[in-house]
């Protein structure tokens, strides 16, 4: 998690104002958190943080790609991201807050870690089906894999018959 450490910024000694800050995303990235969906990451994140006498605001561009699997065909292949996120932390001394969607931060902190951020959008945009495009005429797609599946598919329909229980049961009627 030291390599997490980079993705935090200072923001005791910035002025009002807007403050641009870049990071590259990669494998390394996801690698610190366990049980991470994704594995390879090719992400530019552009974080525009607004100081404000009792807040920050933070707005995220993040783009790239990110490995995927391929839920049809289970071929891995880049699945393009476009983020864009808002954060707001707010300047406060009480400790519990009742706003989820809001960080506060106490008169002790001096940074902001963004790591958790990131990883979050991250995640949650990625798709809840993937898929590597239109079967078999994008170059990720396992076209052997479609095949058997179609052909196992056609099997299914063949074979599928009225269950000999079924009748009997409904004899019973």
């Amino acid at each position: 998690m030291k390599s997490l450490k980079t993705y935090s910024i200072p923001f005791t000694g910035l002025k009002l104002g807007k403050h641009y800050f870049e990071y590259e995303i990669t494998d390394a990235f996801f690698a610190e958190f366990d049980y991470s969906l994704v594995k390879k990451a090719n992400l530019l994140c552009k974080v525009e943080l607004e100081k404000q006498e009792t807040m920050l605001i933070l707005n995220f561009d993040i783009k790239g790609t990110v490995g995927a699997t391929c839920d049809k065909c289970l071929a891995d292949y880049p699945q393009p991201m476009d983020i864009h996120e808002q954060q707001i932390a707010r300047f406060s001394d009480e400790t519990m807050s009742e706003d989820d969607e809001i960080i506060t931060l106490g008169k002790n902190d001096h940074e902001i870690a963004v790591a958790g951020l990131i990883y979050e959008y991250v995640n949650v945009a990625l798709p809840f089906i993937a898929t590597c495009g239109n079967e078999g005429n994008t170059e990720y797609c396992d076209r052997e894999m479609l095949e058997n599946l179609n052909k196992l598919s056609a099997n299914d329909e063949q074979t599928e018959s009225t269950d000999p229980r079924w009748e009997a049961l409904k004899k019973l009627k």
